[in-house]
């Protein structure tokens, strides 16, 4: 199938977009367009206009300022896997891009629009959760900060207003801090049936600071919150991990489709939980 016909602009510049934007809104933002031109081709959507932003400048990187990586709109996947600086978040970004799709998607597709896209099942999208990361959306009457733990409301679905452009991510460098990823998919390059995302700052033998991320289990990208709170000042152990693995998955309310079923989501939640947790205990050893 073929998309319906549409107004195309291409900008040069961002207030160019926006006012673009303001001017009409049943208009749809293209940066990769690796889920809108597909949902177009398919009638899911019908955009009166697209407004191609890939020839706005100054977009296309990851900067590192005060203890913050600011990952620009137009920042593809594949640029994820070399971030280009030194900190854990750099291996996490640079390992969880793996996971992102093929290699044409991961070679086009944006890490905004992920975010942006909000599928429950994107990796991103329970990085971002978990590293309380901060997505920047501007208009044309100015600029948000949106924390990502208020970001994301349903499936496919932000807050994100229909004048608005995410421009960019900013997320806290992780520091001393040590990461884990574990994913279930179908097959390769599959969105994630379940993903566990393991932040974690260790005070010597015990757990310091925790932070967990799931993708796949529930109609949003998750974090739960007990889970991280019963680690909390618990000395390293391998129960304490299966504890804490237990609490995270009893606290979903996991959602059931043709490839699984809720209980076994919840099952998946737990196990994937544990293995990010103990492969960032293991990088901090």
């Amino acid at each position: 199938m073929k998309p319906s016909p549409f107004r195309y602009i291409a900008p040069l510049d961002l207030d160019e977009a926006l006012s673009a934007l303001a001017a009409s809104p049943d208009t749809k933002v293209l940066a990769g367009g690796q889920s809108l031109v597909p949902a177009m081709n398919l009638r899911l959507t019908a955009p009166g206009a697209i407004i191609d932003i890939n020839g706005i400048p100054g977009y296309d990187r990851v900067t590192v300022a005060g203890g913050t990586a600011t990952i620009g709109m137009l920042v593809r996947h594949m640029d994820l896997a070399r971030p280009g600086f030194d900190d854990p978040l750099a291996g996490a970004l640079a390992e969880i891009s793996q996971h992102v799709g093929h290699l044409p998607i991961r070679t086009r597709g944006t890490f905004v629009g992920s975010l942006v896209h909000a599928d429950p099942a994107a990796e991103w999208c329970a990085l971002a959760l978990a590293t309380e990361a901060t997505v920047v959306a501007r208009s044309a009457g100015g600029t948000r900060e949106i924390p990502a733990a208020g970001f994301f409301l349903g499936p496919f679905t932000t807050a994100l207003r229909e004048d608005e452009i995410v421009t960019e991510v900013r997320i806290p460098l992780l520091g001393s801090g040590t990461f884990g990823f574990a994913e279930i998919a179908r097959t390769a390059g599959d969105f994630a049936t379940v993903a566990a995302l393991a932040l974690v700052r260790l005070d010597g033998d015990a757990f310091g600071e925790v932070r967990i991320g799931l993708a796949g289990a529930e109609s949003t990208p998750s974090r739960p919150s007990a889970a991280e709170t019963s680690l909390a000042g618990q000395r390293v152990t391998t129960e304490a991990i299966a504890e804490a693995a237990t609490i995270a998955a009893d606290s979903l309310q996991p959602i059931e489709d043709a490839q699984c079923s809720s209980g076994y989501r919840r099952h998946l939640a737990k196990v994937l939980v544990m293995r990010a947790l103990q492969q960032a205990v293991g990088r901090a050893a």
